[in-house]
């Protein structure tokens, strides 16, 4: 018998937060809600360049996972992060990934220091 979502480790579900992050347009279009209090679809298919089928994939696939909300107004829909975490989360990622890069750098320069190898 399968696992009900309560009843599924805590790891699990959090594996589950991360896939629905793993996409790079589903981390851009969480940046973009993370600027703005709201952003209609619209607006997100003209900063992301999707096909609106596409966006519509991403964006469901951000609702299952809860981490946008989403509200119709006449004709457009609207959307918004559900949690501002998220926002915190993006930055922090984006600072851990800036920290690594810094790493990588410093240890390009290193590798370039050192005595160069014979070639035959």
């Amino acid at each position: 018998m399968p696992l009900t979502q309560s009843q599924r480790p805590l790891y699990e579900v959090k594996a589950g937060l991360f896939k629905g992050l793993s996409h790079p347009l589903r981390i851009r279009i969480l940046e973009l809600l993370a600027a703005a209090e709201e952003v209609s679809v619209a607006e997100l298919q003209t900063e992301t360049g999707l096909e609106a089928s596409h966006l519509s994939q991403h964006l469901a696939v951000l609702r299952r996972h809860r981490l946008v909300a989403s509200e119709r107004r006449a004709s457009h829909v609207y959307y918004s992060l559900a949690d501002a975490r998220v926002a915190e989360l993006l930055a922090v990622a984006r600072a851990l990934l800036i920290g690594m890069l810094a790493g990588d750098r410093d240890l390009l320069a290193d590798a370039g220091s050192l005595p160069a190898l014979p070639t035959r």
